[in-house]
């Protein structure tokens, strides 16, 4: 076996007429942040529960460091900790008492493990407090406590900043990143804030109505996530010719609407005044910055094309 922790093969998983999931293969590395994106229906939670044990795949399989028969999943899974939906907690005890269930639960002796976990997501404050009091940022705090208790290797996050304000959001990050550098921490998680995933995650696999449309890296999607400078001009052939005479190092491409993209990092005006000295018009010029966002939105109109 790979690196490879987390790993499924063509899974599908069917709700009536409906396919939840359509032959899904996805890997994830030992050490990742793989971050999954899709609207709401793609097929990201499916997958998430299928991965913990929560539902079966009709068709296919699931791979957990290493495991594929379901008495190997059984003891992989124990090595996974997961938040998915609802925070599965007793609202009517303490978030302490709540962590201590769980502690016993599985089975770890050291008692001192439930104010270092507390401590470690920032409800040290509220381990006195109902669970039912907490706001749904709290909430969210607690399920990743609940999902650390026992040190796993993995980690699967169902929306983990859900409801965090802003000051929240920036030391979930910073904690998830902790996780994965210092403790080597696999991380699966979803999440509709692409901004933030961007931020976070290593990997990235995109679903769309239960199929997995494209996995890529973050290295690959920086290449390709470039800001570029567009011009619409009144002789397209001729400004591209002069580009290649006196800006060979520019790299640009004619658009199928007759514009010229340039990506270069040189000030618009540059591009401006050279097509001005050569009798050019230009009609338009703006600038894109490209986001995850907008590679998402362009890689999903490509797919339903």
């Amino acid at each position: 076996m790979t690196d490879c922790v987390i790993e499924t093969q063509n899974a599908c998983k069917r709700y009536g007429k409906l396919r939840a999931l359509d032959q899904v293969s996805i890997r994830v590395r030992r050490g990742e942040i793989y971050g999954l994106i899709g609207d709401n229906g793609a097929g990201k939670t499916t997958l998430l529960k299928a991965l913990v044990g929560h539902i079966w795949c009709d068709e296919g399989t699931v791979h957990l460091l290493g495991s594929q028969s379901a008495h190997e999943l059984s003891a992989a899974r124990r090595q996974v900790g997961a938040m998915i939906e609802r925070v599965g907690c007793f609202p009517s005890l303490t978030v302490e008492k709540n962590i201590e269930y769980c502690r016993m639960l599985k089975g770890i002796p050291d008692k001192r493990k439930v104010g270092e976990i507390l401590e470690l997501v920032g409800l040290s404050d509220k381990a006195k407090a109902k669970c039912k009091s907490l706001s749904m940022g709290m909430q969210q705090r607690l399920g990743l406590a609940i999902a650390l208790i026992g040190e796993p290797q993995i980690l699967i996050l169902d929306e983990p900043i859900n409801g965090l304000d802003p000051s929240g959001i920036h030391e979930m990050r910073e904690l998830l990143r902790s996780l994965n550098t210092q403790k080597n921490i696999t991380i699966l998680l979803s999440s509709h804030i692409l901004s933030e995933l961007q931020q976070t995650a290593t990997t990235f696999g995109f679903l769309a109505k239960g199929k997995l449309v494209e996995e890529i890296g973050i290295r690959e999607l920086t290449e390709k996530c470039v800001d570029y400078l567009e011009i619409a001009l009144s002789d397209v052939a001729a400004f591209a010719a002069i580009l290649d005479k006196e800006r060979p190092q520019t790299r640009y491409i004619v658009t199928p609407d007759n514009k010229i993209r340039l990506y270069d990092a040189a000030p618009a005006y540059e591009f401006s005044k050279l097509a001005a000295e050569h009798g050019i018009l230009v009609s338009e010029l703006e600038h894109h910055a490209c986001s995850l966002e907008d590679y998402y939105m362009n890689l999903k109109e490509g797919h339903h094309a």
